[in-house]
């Protein structure tokens, strides 16, 4: 069906472009959560920490751009940090 008012074919377009922002982003925070995970995994104190400061700057960058809610990415970002001082602190003993 094709739309007949202008106004709603813009906004279709607009729909379009910003789900394809939003689909990037989204999958760019998947595959740093991989990453990330997988320096958890290696047990490697200095890389989980790289990867952690990356991926709490893509958490905050796509709650502020209202890619997912701000309490969603408070809450991944907070699952995280624990991951990563636990890692710390079990590499310490």
């Amino acid at each position: 069906m094709a739309l007949r008012i202008k106004s709603a074919q813009k906004k279709h377009r607009q729909s379009i472009k910003k789900r394809a922002r939003n689909n990037f982003v989204r999958t760019t925070l998947k595959s740093k959560t991989k990453l990330f995970n997988a320096a958890i995994e290696e047990k490697d104190v200095e890389k989980a920490n790289e990867r952690l400061k990356e991926i709490i700057s893509a958490y905050d960058q796509a709650a502020t751009k209202g890619v997912i809610h701000a309490r969603n990415a408070s809450r991944h970002i907070s699952r995280f940090s624990k991951k990563v001082h636990n890692l710390s602190l079990n590499a310490a003993t």
